[in-house]
C-alpha cells in the first residue's frame, strides 16, 4: 500500500532556512543484532568491541567529522546500557555536537522506530540515516550537495544513498563482507536507483526487470558489483512516508523497494558511489572480522589503533602492523606476529604465539598458547597449552590449561571452558541457555518490558552465582558438555543452520566447501550478446563500439582493486600459513569475480611478493636479495601454477620492470640476479627471456636499461639454446 502524500514536512521550505540549520543524524543502536546472538543477549551490539573501541565511538567520531552537529540514538533492547554508556562518555561534552538518546521497548522494527522518531518532531531537515555498527571515513560534502542540488530540480528526490564498489564471490555468491550478493540497477547519467534486490533467487540463474524500466530509462546499468554503505542522506518526507505507510518495517526490504515499485507518488531514491573512501557496516561476524583487519591495515584512517580518537587508549603503531599499547608485560620468549593488537595491561606467558589477533585490555595469557586469528575481549584468561584459530571469547571467559577452541567459535561473556576439553567448530558458548523460540532478524534486536526483564533477571542470577559468595557449581550438563570445571551452554546449531554458521563466521570459509560450492555453480560467465548490443562488465547495454575514457577508467579502477585484493590474500596466506592449494582456491575466485586473465593474476601475485620482500626488515641490497630468494623459493607453486604460456611468463618479467622503476627502485640494481633467480626456479623459460629482450631491441634507449643489466644472462641464454640446436 503507498498512502497518498499527507501534510507538509516539519521544515520550512526556504532555501536560505534550510541552509542554516544544522545537519543532523539518526543513529539506530540495535540493526541486525540478533546475528550477533548469544553475546547480544547481555550486550548491545553498538557497546561489543571493535578493535578495543566500541562500535558506536567509530560511528559517533566519523558523523562529528562529517560536519553532523546533532545525532539522536534510538535505543531499543539494552537501552540502559547504551544510555549509561553515553552518559558517562566525552560524546556529552563535544562542542558543536550534540547526542541526545530516544528510548522505547515497544519498537519491533526500523519502520516503528523512525514512526516514533517522527512524532517526537526532533528532525528540522535533511538528515543522516545511519546504524551504530558503521565504520566510514568518507566526506558528505559532496554526497550533500549532490542531495541539495537534486532536491530543488525536484521535490521527489527524497534520499541518496551510499555505495560503494565490492564484487562478490562468484562461488559463494557473497561479499567480502559476508552479505549476499546485491544487485542493482542505476541510470548512468543521473545515478537514480531503479532497481534494488538483496535476497537474488539464485536457481533462476537471472534476475528480472519489469519492461516500463527499459522503456522509460534509455540506458540502465545493472550492477552486482556494488555495496550498500547502509549510510542514507534523507528528506524529512522520508519520515513521513513511514508514518504513512505502517507496512513500511524493514529500511530495504520495505522502504526502499516500496518506493522504486510505486507509480503514483514518483518519489526517487539516487545513489552516491564512494572510490578513495572507506564505509562498512558489521552485519555479522565476518563483516566484523573483515572490517577489524580493514582497521589495522589502515584503511579506515584516522580511525585507528594508533590515533586518538573518542577516548580511546594510546597504542604504538610498530613494524608489520603491530599495535601495543602500555603496561603490557611479556615473556621474552613470546610471539607477536603481524597484524595484532595487544590492549593495556595485558600479561602473556612464555613461547605463546600471537598472530593476526586483537586482544583485549586486563587479560592473562599462559605459557606456551595458540592464538591465531581470533578476537579476544576484555578481562579473558587463558592457561597454558591452549589453542585459538579464528574464534571470538568475550569478556570475563576463562578458557582452562588444554583446552581447544575449533574455528568459528564464540564463547559469551564469562563462560569457563574445562581443562583439555575441545569446543567443536562454529559453536556459540553462553551462560543463558538457548531460547526456545529465535526471534526474526529484522533490522532491530528488541524485547518488550517484560521479555527484558525477564533476560537481565536470567543475567542478573547468573553474575550473582558467579560472583555472590555461594559458588557455582558445575551441573552435570556443564560438566558434559564443556569439560570439567566447565560453565555454560553450548547452543546446538539449529537444522540447516551449518552453512550460515560457516558464510557468517570470522573462520575462512573451508577449503572442501568453496571446491565444493564450486563444483555446484553453473559457469554462466559468457557475456550477453544480441543484435550487435554488449554487456558491459559493469552490466551497462551499450553498443560495439571504441571504449570511451569512462570505460578505460573503470577498467583501471578494476585492475587497481583486483591487486588489492590478491595482495591481501596474498598476505594473510603468508600470516595464516595457509596450503598454496587454498590460495589458488581463493585467487581463482578473485579472478571470475573481476574477469581477469591468467597474466593479471601472476602480475599481481608477483607483485605482493616483491612487497612483501621489500617490506621485511633489510640493511642492504645483499639482504634485500636473500630476502627475496626466501619468498620467490616458499611461494614458487603458487606463481607458476598462473603462467601456462610464455606470454604470461613475458607478462611477468614487465610486471617486475615496473616494480624496478616506479613502486619499489631499490630492487633495480637487482633486476639481473633476480630474473636469473625466476629462470633458476623453473618460474621462466628461456624462450621468455629471450623474446623479451627480442621485443626490445627496436625500443628507446630509456627502454632498455633492464636489457643491458640483464645482457650476461641473455648471451648465456642464447649460446646455451645454440648448442641445443
Amino acid at each position: 500500500m503507498v498512502a497518498q502524500k499527507k501534510g507538509a514536512p516539519r521544515v520550512s521550505e526556504d532555501p536560505d532556512d534550510l541552509a542554516r540549520q544544522p545537519l543532523q543524524a539518526i543513529l539506530l543502536a540495535d540493526s541486525f543484532a540478533t546475528k550477533f546472538r548469544p553475546i547480544t543477549l547481555e550486550r548491545p551490539k553498538v557497546l561489543l568491541p571493535l578493535v578495543n573501541v566500541p562500535m558506536i565511538n567509530y560511528t559517533l567520531a566519523w558523523l562529528e567529522s562529517a560536519g553532523v552537529e546533532e545525532v539522536i540514538v534510538f535505543c531499543c533492547a539494552h537501552s540502559r546500557q547504551v544510555i549509561d554508556y553515553l552518559e558517562n562518555s566525552e560524546w556529552l561534552s563535544q562542542p558543536n555536537f550534540s547526542v541526545t538518546t530516544i528510548e522505547s521497548h515497544n519498537t519491533p522494527s526500523a519502520g516503528d522506530a523512525l514512526r516514533l522518531i517522527y512524532e517526537r518532531n526532533v528532525i528540522n531537515g535533511d538528515f543522516v540515516l545511519i546504524s551504530g555498527d558503521t565504520v566510514s571515513n568518507m566526506s558528505l560534502n559532496q554526497a550533500l550537495q549532490e542531495h541539495k542540488e537534486r532536491k530543488k530540480k525536484d521535490s521527489n528526490a527524497v534520499m541518496t544513498m551510499i555505495i560503494t564498489q565490492s564484487k562478490p564471490s562468484p562461488i559463494t555468491r557473497q561479499s567480502r563482507l559476508g552479505t549476499d550478493e546485491l544487485f542493482m540497477a542505476i541510470d548512468p547519467s543521473t545515478n537514480q536507483l531503479l532497481y534494488y534486490e538483496d535476497k537474488p533467487d539464485h536457481s533462476k540463474g537471472s534476475i528480472t526487470l519489469d519492461k516500463s524500466l527499459l522503456a522509460d530509462n534509455p540506458s540502465i546499468s545493472v550492477h552486482n558489483d556494488k555495496q550498500d554503505c547502509y549510510i542514507d542522506i534523507c528528506s524529512p518526507e522520508v519520515l513521513s512516508l513511514f508514518t504513512d505507510n505502517f507496512d513500511y518495517q524493514h529500511l530495504r526490504r520495505h522502504f526502499v523497494k516500496g518506493l522504486l515499485l510505486d507509480d503514483i507518488m514518483g518519489y526517487k531514491i539516487f545513489t552516491h558511489e564512494i572510490r578513495s573512501s572507506y564505509a562498512a557496516r558489521i552485519d555479522n561476524y565476518r563483516s566484523y572480522d573483515i572490517i577489524s583487519k580493514d582497521i589495522i591495515q589502515r584503511w579506515t584512517y584516522p580511525y585507528v589503533p594508533d590515533v586518538k580518537f573518542c577516548g580511546n587508549r594510546a597504542t604504538k603503531l610498530e613494524r608489520q602492523g603491530m599495535y601495543r599499547a602500555s603496561e603490557i608485560i611479556q615473556s621474552r620468549s613470546a610471539q607477536l606476529g603481524p597484524f595484532t593488537v595487544i590492549g593495556y595491561g595485558t600479561k602473556i606467558g612464555s613461547n605463546t604465539k600471537i598472530s593476526n589477533s586483537v586482544i583485549g585490555e586486563g587479560c592473562t595469557i599462559g605459557s606456551n598458547v595458540l592464538i591465531e586469528g581470533s578476537y579476544i575481549w576484555d578481562s579473558v584468561t587463558i592457561e597454558d597449552s591452549c589453542e585459538l584459530r579464528h574464534v571470538i571469547v568475550c569478556n570475563g571467559v576463562i578458557v582452562k590449561a588444554g583446552a581447544v577452541l575449533k574455528p568459528g567459535v564464540v564463547l559469551s561473556f564469562k563462560v569457563v571452558i574445562g581443562q583439555q576439553f575441545v569446543v567443536p567448530a562454529y559453536s556459540k558458548v553462553s551462560l543463558l541457555q538457548q531460547p526456545t523460540v529465535e526471534d526474526s532478524d529484522e533490522e532491530l534486536e528488541y524485547a518488550d518490558n517484560s521479555s527484558a526483564n525477564a533476560e537481565l533477571s536470567s543475567i542478573q542470577s547468573t553474575a550473582d552465582m558467579l560472583n555472590g559468595d555461594r559458588k557455582f557449581e558445575s551441573s552435570e550438563v556443564h560438566k558434559s558438555k564443556l569439560g570439567a570445571g566447565g560453565v555454560g551452554y553450548i547452543w546446538p546449531i539449529c537444522e540447516g543452520g551449518y552453512e550460515e554458521e560457516w558464510r557468517h563466521s570470522v573462520a575462512p570459509i573451508p577449503a572442501d566447501k568453496l571446491a565444493e560450492i564450486s563444483q555446484a555453480v553453473d559457469d554462466d560467465q559468457e557475456l550477453l550478446t544480441q543484435d550487435g548490443a554488449a554487456l558491459s562488465p559493469s552490466g551497462e547495454l551499450k553498443s560495439d563500439s571504441n571504449a570511451s575514457e569512462g570505460d578505460i577508467e573503470d577498467i583501471k579502477d578494476d585492475s587497481a582493486v583486483f591487486e588489492k585484493e590478491v595482495e591481501a590474500t596474498f598476505l594473510r596466506a603468508v600470516h595464516e600459513n595457509v596450503k598454496v592449494e587454498h590460495v589458488i582456491l581463493e585467487v581463482n575466485s578473485l579472478r571470475l569475480s573481476f574477469n581477469m586473465t591468467s597474466a593479471d593474476c601472476a602480475g599481481a601475485l608477483f607483485y605482493s611478493m616483491m612487497k612483501l620482500a621489500l617490506e621485511t626488515s633489510h640493511t642492504s641490497a645483499n639482504e634485500l636479495y636473500r630476502t627475496t630468494v626466501n619468498v620467490i623459493s616458499t611461494w614458487q607453486k603458487l606463481l607458476k601454477s598462473y603462467l601456462p604460456e610464455i606470454d604470461e611468463e613475458i607478462e611477468v618479467i614487465l610486471k617486475f620492470e615496473e616494480i624496478c622503476l616506479e613502486s619499489a627502485k631499490e630492487f633495480s640494481p637487482l633486476f639481473a640476479r633476480i630474473l636469473h633467480l625466476l629462470y633458476d626456479k623453473d618460474i621462466l623459460e628461456e624462450d621468455a627471456i629471450l623474446r623479451w629482450a627480442a621485443e626490445k631491441e627496436g625500443a628507446d634507449e630509456s627502454d632498455k636499461i633492464f636489457v643491458k643489466q640483464a645482457e650476461k644472462l641473455i648471451q648465456w641464454l642464447k649460446e646455451a639454446s645454440e648448442e641445443d640446436d
